[in-house]
């Protein structure tokens, strides 16, 4: 088999694949009210984080809420997930 072949396949295999492995944590625009700063290191204080989490829209919600309640979606957004299972989880 031709390697330049072989080559596109598996690029085009790892693009196809990684499209699919973004989850709604991985959006920015959902993530963003959640944090004080652009770069998405600082959280908001609790009362904050609550009301952010009351904004946001029913089906990114549940989106959110699945994706942190599997544990190898969650891993990088870990700390996020603390939280809104602590602050947005009671409220399901």
């Amino acid at each position: 088999m031709n390697i330049k072949t072989i080559f596109l396949g598996a690029m085009a295999l790892s693009m196809i694949s990684g499209v699919a492995l973004a989850g709604a944590l991985d959006e920015p625009d959902n993530m963003a009210p959640f944090f004080t700063d652009s770069s998405m290191k600082t959280m908001k204080p609790e009362a904050d984080f609550k009301a952010a989490w009351a904004a946001t829209p029913k089906d990114k919600q549940d989106k959110m809420m699945k994706e942190c309640q599997d544990a190898a979606m969650s891993k990088s957004h870990a700390e996020f997930c603390a939280n809104l299972m602590a602050y947005g989880g009671a409220n399901k």
